[in-house]
């Protein structure tokens, strides 16, 4: 028996949903991923198409797809079947039933999602469970490849990059003097809805019969379905490739046209469909560089917007990102919070405190220290530091009116006893007692964004591939280091994570929020006399987590002896 009809015959098999072994599953896909970089490395692509075709066949990806659809934040929300898998019958079921013969998607389940004030609808489109799974069976073959062949400068969507390394490198293009002096801001019209069908089947490295029936599966709002003639819908696991895969060309072709060390300075950065080009002068990018983005996206059946697209000096400054970017007449560059995001956070902060007019202090306090805390580490990259600290006082202002709106009839004075305390010599702290699900008291106050420390965000390297095994450490210790930095407001679970050198130890995968994040397992369990002790505690995977209490083990080492499932 060949290893294809191997891996075919395994993938037929009747396997519970918590004796899969997670740990050899993400062994087999990892071992046919790094095959699939090598042979797009040598642009073998025959042999990426046939190593694709055994990925999309084998039992371990058909898992981890449904295992990623099951554990994400949308596992919830149905599409137009109704259909969620909550169970592990379920999810047995959906790994049986991700078959490429007779595969039909159903039409999207269409919503529209407000962009902001007076900024338009966003159209979502929600695909079945079923075609959610199948999309992130593919994207499992397809990413390596487009990993191989991004480019350097393109960070949006893209595993272990971010928007603080777009801004990073929009600080290396600018930040010098002799750098460029002028911003071209594009912003395509509808990106995701507009990208040309043809030019996608005839471009994109995977399997073509299967991308034509997501592409032309259609959507359904309000009882009516509508044909989709162009575009890939957004809200679906695969969109986001499609649109890397779509738009990374760009740069390579400024680079034929502008080399990296050409008079001109032309350098280009980019997030998802948002991106920006520098130049020398104004006319370098009216006359030379917009037209070829113009014939370049021509092409892929897109075209820039024409009121949101402009040139604008360095010293008049740019939004990008919810950052501002701009250079000072003293010569320096700074980047800030855009006054856009900060507006926005005051929004957000002044409609939960509408929002709990009635509820508690306590309440209260978790959602603001939620959204608090977001905003903080998303801006903490940048100069912040005076943003911070004015937004603090204006934070505090909302909330004190929100206490004295709640006691109109109390002095100042029982106000001030009743919702602050001084905590660590800082008076006026907004701070209640709570009750942890231990029966400890602990005092649980409104968080500052000063707290927040200013830190340099080191930028990742352009060519840096996390599915080439040359560099596997180089991400090890990114991940390590983010994640430390992450949880360095959590103590417990910061020491399990440097006990466990950030690694899962039921499937032996690293601990990130792309598992869906983590889960606290107590060993001896407490109703049998376990303690609340580093020794008896470690951190897992919420699915590991339920795997573990599912199969009620004797340990959390024994586990790793589970039975094994497939695969050649």
């Amino acid at each position: 028996m060949t290893t294809a009809q191997t891996v075919d015959v395994a993938s037929h098999a009747q396997v519970s949903w918590h004796a899969i072994d997670w740990q050899k599953a993400h062994r087999n896909v990892r071992r046919l991923q790094i095959r699939i970089v090598k042979a797009a490395q040598v642009k073998d692509w025959r042999l990426v198409a046939s190593l694709q075709r055994l990925l999309t066949h084998s039992f371990s990806a058909k898992a981890l797809a449904v295992k990623r659809v099951v554990g994400n934040k949308g596992h919830k929300t149905p599409g137009i079947d109704g259909q969620v898998w909550d169970t592990p019958n379920t999810k047995t079921e959906a790994i049986r039933q991700l078959q490429h013969k007779g595969y039909k998607p159903l039409p999207l389940r269409r919503i529209h999602i407000p962009k902001g004030k007076g900024r338009g609808y966003r159209k979502l489109g929600i695909p079945t469970m079923k075609d959610r799974a199948m999309q992130a069976l593919f994207l499992l073959a397809l990413e390596p490849v487009a990993e191989t062949t991004a480019s350097p400068n393109s960070y949006g969507f893209r595993p272990e990059r971010s928007c603080a390394d777009a801004i990073a490198q929009c600080f290396s293009s600018l930040a010098k003097e002799h750098n460029s002096q002028w911003i071209l801001e594009a912003d395509i019209q509808g990106c995701f809805d507009t990208i040309n069908h043809e030019w996608l089947k005839a471009n994109i490295p995977m399997d073509t019969r299967v991308l034509s029936k997501w592409l032309k599966a259609g959507s359904m709002e309000k009882g009516t379905l509508f044909e989709t003639k162009e575009g890939t819908p957004q809200g679906s696991p695969i969109s986001p490739c499609l649109a890397n895969l779509t738009l990374d060309g760009l740069e390579t072709e400024l680079r034929k046209r502008f080399p990296i060390h050409h008079k001109k300075k032309v350098n280009l950065v980019r997030y998802a469909d948002d991106f920006i080009i520098t130049g020398i002068s104004k006319e370098v990018l009216e006359e030379a560089v917009k037209p070829l983005v113009e014939n370049f996206l021509c092409e892929r059946g897109l075209q820039l917007s024409e009121e949101k697209t402009k040139i604008t000096h360095i010293e008049e400054g740019f939004d990008f990102l919810g950052q501002n970017i701009r250079r000072y007449r003293n010569g320096k560059l700074l980047i800030k919070p855009s006054k856009k995001s900060q507006k926005e956070l005051l929004q957000k902060v002044r409609w939960h405190l509408k929002d709990l007019q009635g509820s508690t202090q306590e309440l209260l306090i978790t959602r603001l220290n939620r959204v608090i805390r977001g905003w903080a580490n998303y801006h903490r990259h940048v100069v912040s530091a005076k943003v911070f600290t004015r937004l603090d006082h204006v934070i505090w202002q909302m909330v004190y009116r929100w206490v004295l709106r709640r006691h109109s009839n109390k002095s100042k004075k029982w106000v001030k006893r009743r919702y602050f305390r001084t905590i660590r010599g800082r008076q006026w702290m907004f701070a209640c007692d709570v009750i942890d699900e231990n029966g400890k008291t602990f005092t649980s106050h409104l968080r500052k964004l000063a707290d927040t420390p200013i830190k340099r965000h080191i930028k990742i390297k352009g060519n840096a591939n996390p599915y080439d095994p040359q560099w596997e450490l180089y991400f090890e210790r990114r991940i390590e280091r983010k994640m430390k930095d992450r949880l360095r407001d959590r103590k417990k679970h910061l020491s399990l994570y440097k006990r466990q050198e950030g690694k899962c130890p039921h499937c032996n995968q690293r601990l990130n929020e792309d598992e869906g994040g983590w889960n606290i397992h107590h060993i001896t369990p407490r109703v049998e006399g376990g303690i609340e002790t580093l020794d008896n505690l470690v951190l897992l995977h919420p699915n590991c987590h339920r795997q573990i209490h599912a199969k009620v083990p004797e340990s959390v080492g024994g586990l790793l002896e589970t039975t094994a499932f497939d695969e050649a």
